[in-house]
């Protein structure tokens, strides 16, 4: 593929002030992890969360509600991006469309990092077929005051319900309380179709741990203490990637994981500085991600038995 240089500008300025870590720091965990982070975003349409001023107290994220803020999430590719910076073109729930950034090399990535961008959102679809996902991802969502030893449980429950299908899932830290579980599936299906097979996952999932998991949409409504969130199969929603890093002044990272560790580990387990020499010694335990497809038949065949109707792609 060739070598680039990317210029790092500002190499010296606080990102993590409260950790000691530079904007170089940054780059220098990205690269460190570079086969790992590319394999998460790979030819996937991405949206760049940037902290430009790196991550201090009282910073703040703009939403839509309010544009002002430290920090910004940027969906369009920017402007005066380099010609060898890959993108896919997408189209939003509301029709409208934009060429996202789709990572094809770790030049992109560097150069992204070099805007500030701390947490990579990739679509769960590649350029080639931005209409069907290849990835199922399911949200394990712990509610506010909920530890991380709650949610493990469900997960190795999730586990279990996918070998029973014949499906291997893959777990990661979010960097924060919860867990992500990926599955490779053949890009057959709509989003709407994968978001009813998280939904039909979730209701097994209540079932045999109706103590710890709800599906209940409403905030408010939940009485239990791990949601899961089939609503991230929607259209336009995404995931934390894996190696992205956490913007609070620890510098977590989101960790993907062997099943066997799952018992072992701590969110805070896993940060920039710990992560790429976990990374030299283990590799990346996502490397077989996508080594083998899916059908997603079992979980829609569920889904049919349950009555769940396809939701809407908007």
């Amino acid at each position: 593929m060739g070598r680039r240089t990317v210029r790092v500008s500002s190499p010296d300025k606080p990102y993590f002030p409260d950790r000691g870590l530079t904007k170089l720091d940054v780059v220098r965990y990205f690269l460190a992890v570079g086969d790992g982070i590319l394999r998460a975003l790979r030819d996937r349409p991405t949206m760049l969360e940037r902290w430009p001023r790196g991550v201090f107290e009282g910073a703040t994220i703009a939403t839509r509600q309010d544009n002002r803020g430290d920090a910004f999430y940027q969906k369009r590719v920017p402007a005066g991006a380099p010609d060898w910076v890959g993108t896919a073109h997408i189209t939003f729930p509301s029709g409208r469309t934009a060429d996202e950034v789709a990572p094809d090399e770790l030049a992109v990535v560097i150069w992204a990092v070099n805007l500030g961008t701390l947490r990579f959102h990739p679509w769960p679809v590649t350029k080639h077929d931005v209409e069907r996902p290849d990835q199922l991802r399911i949200d394990l969502d712990p509610l506010p005051g909920v530890g991380f030893d709650q949610v493990v449980p469900v997960a190795h429950k999730v586990r279990a319900f996918l070998d029973e299908l014949g499906l291997a899932g893959y777990p990661k830290t979010t960097g924060g309380r919860g867990l992500h579980v990926y599955v490779s599936i053949e890009p057959r299906w709509s989003f709407g179709d994968c978001r009813r097979a998280v939904l039909a996952l979730g209701r097994e999932m209540q079932r045999r741990r109706p103590d710890l998991v709800t599906t209940t949409w409403w905030r408010e409504q939940r009485d239990r203490p791990v949601f899961v969130d089939y609503n991230q199969m929607a259209r336009d929603h995404t995931m934390t990637s894996a190696y992205s890093i956490r913007p609070t002044p620890a510098a977590l990272v989101s960790a993907p994981l062997d099943w066997a560790e799952l018992d072992d580990v701590r969110p805070e387990d896993f940060d920039v500085t710990s992560m790429p020499g976990r990374f030299a010694e283990r590799g990346d335990p996502h490397a077989g991600l996508d080594e083998r497809r899916f059908s997603l038949e079992p979980l829609l065949a569920l889904a049919d038995r349950e009555g769940l109707e396809a939701p809407p792609e908007s």
